[in-house]
C-alpha cells in the first residue's frame, strides 16, 4: 500500500509540473493596467481547463501526502 502510494506522489508531482509549466506565461503584474477600462477578464477554455487541472492535481497530492504521513 506505501508503494503504491509513494509511486502516485511521483507522478502526481511530475504531472502538477508539467500542468504549471505549460501555462500561460504572458500574465503581467502591472496594476497600472488593471484600473484601466480593461473590463473583466476571463479565461478561455484552455487556460481554464488548465487551471482546474492544476487545481485537482494539487488537492490530489496533498491528500496523497497526507495518507503517506498518516500512514
Amino acid at each position: 500500500m506505501i508503494q503504491i502510494l509513494q509511486i502516485t506522489e511521483i507522478i502526481l508531482a511530475f504531472l502538477v509540473i508539467g500542468v504549471v509549466l505549460i501555462q500561460n506565461k504572458n500574465v503581467s503584474l502591472n496594476l497600472s493596467s488593471m484600473s484601466g477600462g480593461m473590463g473583466a477578464i476571463t479565461k478561455r477554455w484552455p487556460e481554464k481547463i488548465l487551471q482546474n487541472a492544476t487545481i485537482i492535481l494539487g488537492w490530489l497530492f496533498v491528500l496523497n501526502s497526507l495518507l503517506l504521513f498518516v500512514i
